[in-house]
């Protein structure tokens, strides 16, 4: 079987960008930041996104472009007869679980962009945003039916193929994705008491500095947000041309992936204190306070149109390469087509889903890891067990398994200062720090260090 290309690095680099850019950086982003002290853990993140994040990510993509090959199949063909093809099989298991929930909520935020579009949420509901989202993840119907939306859309573009489908959808998607972010960040600071938010966002409390979960924190976004460990990078990364230069794609891809996510700090803490909300509302800031603020303030209805247009897009634009990563293994695995393997994998995934959603409903009493239902028992395992120990086994293999000269060859680093930097990073330094973000999220190191 003929491996696809990329048509472009520039196809490369957005699609790569798609992958990394998500519910991640304007859902997850916003709330850890207005968790942890905003301006600190804003400079601790990027510190960790160009000290871990971009390391590894030249790493992981250096395997796929050497290898040629699937998550699976490039250490197979990289490491013939070694067991280092199990960590591929790792981020085969990551994409299944997490797409399986994050499609779910991907549906939740097609279900109120359509909400707005109709004009349902362009005031308060009588029983309120907080009752309407309970009501609406507790129904064992309707969600089911905007995950099965969202499943068929993304099945649709990775059947499509490489260049024709993942590539040309990243190149609508992250130019729209840049414009309403930008749209809503002018808008936000222009709003009464906006400057307080962008305060709390860029000027940091040093004080939270001595408080050691801001670190871990820190470190776990950036380390999340770049989508290391999954095998959606070394995919993609198998699909570009050996002409092309790794190194400043990659830094490229890290530095936007970071502005992505500042600009949505910028559009959403401007209007959390605009509107006397507190930044730490946690998860629910996107689904139940930003709705309240959005019917508070002038032109909300068509603020909610964006922003939940804007969520929609960088769920698609990630959840197409989650399902890449099997589909490319099973395609390869059994000589299957692209169209049939996108929609057997693409028809797991949303059984996988209809099971996380039902967990919030009919089967709440299901509780597979302790107290955790079925949406945070597969995002127990997949975020905080299977992408920190595929981290681990890429940046381990590339330095350590791989000789100096075979890493700078498949990277494009050269033997100079700062090849040898990136080479530290990730032989000494990355496994450090993966192996704490493990510790830290898997509860073993408070267990360790109580």
């Amino acid at each position: 079987m003929v491996r696809e290309r990329w048509a472009s690095k520039l196809g490369f680099m957005l699609a790569a960008m798609g992958s990394a850019v998500g519910l991640g950086n304007i859902w997850r982003f916003s709330y850890v930041a207005g968790e942890n002290g905003g301006g600190a853990f804003l400079l601790l993140y990027l510190g960790f996104v160009f000290i871990i994040g971009i390391p590894v990510l030249l790493a992981e993509f250096s395997i796929g472009r050497q290898g040629q090959g699937d998550v699976v199949g490039s250490y197979q063909n990289l490491a013939p007869n070694k067991p280092w093809f199990l960590a591929g099989f790792v981020g085969v298991g990551s994409a299944f679980l997490i797409l399986g929930f994050y499609s779910v909520v991907a549906g939740w935020s097609l279900f109120y962009f359509w909400n707005y579009i109709n004009g349902t949420f362009w005031s308060i509901p009588e029983s309120g945003y907080e009752a309407t989202f309970g009501a609406l993840i507790a129904n064992n119907y309707t969600p089911l039916l905007w995950h099965g939306l969202f499943m068929v859309l993304t099945i649709i573009v990775v059947l499509t193929g490489v260049k024709k489908g993942i590539e040309l959808a990243n190149k609508i998607f992250m130019p729209m994705l840049a414009i309403l972010l930008i749209i809503l960040a002018v808008y936000s600071v222009t709003l009464d008491g906006a400057m307080e938010g962008l305060a709390f966002l860029f000027k940091p409390d040093w004080s939270i500095l001595t408080d050691p979960s801001v670190y871990l924190a820190a470190l776990g976004q950036a380390f999340f947000s770049l989508s290391i460990g999954m095998g959606a990078m070394m995919t993609y990364g198998s699909y570009l041309s050996k002409e092309e230069s790794l190194p400043s794609a990659t830094i490229g891809i890290g530095i936007m992936d970071s502005v992505f996510a500042i600009v949505a700090g910028i559009a959403i803490f401007p209007a959390v204190f605009a509107f006397g909300i507190s930044p730490s509302s946690g998860p629910s800031l996107v689904f139940i306070t930003l709705p309240g603020i959005f019917a508070e303030m002038p032109f909300g209805n068509i603020v909610g149109i964006i922003f939940f247009l804007l969520l929609v897009i960088a769920s698609l634009s990630s959840s197409i390469s989650m399902l890449e990563v099997p589909v490319a293994y099973f395609m390869r695995k059994f000589n299957w087509s692209r169209k049939f393997t996108s929609v057997f994998v693409g028809s797991i995934m949303f059984v996988l889903g209809v099971c996380v959603s039902l967990g919030m409903g009919v089967w709440s009493g299901v509780t597979p890891i302790g107290d955790k239902n079925i949406l945070d028992s597969m995002d127990f395992v997949a975020s905080n067990i299977f992408l920190p120990l595929g981290g681990l086994a890429i940046a381990l293999f590339v330095g350590w398994h791989w000789k100096k000269e075979e890493a700078f060859a498949a990277s494009d680093m050269k033997d100079n200062l700062l090849g040898n930097v990136w080479l530290g990073l990730v032989k000494y330094v990355a496994p450090i720090f993966i192996i704490v973000i493990f510790l830290q999220s898997s509860g073993l190191l408070e267990w360790i260090m109580p």
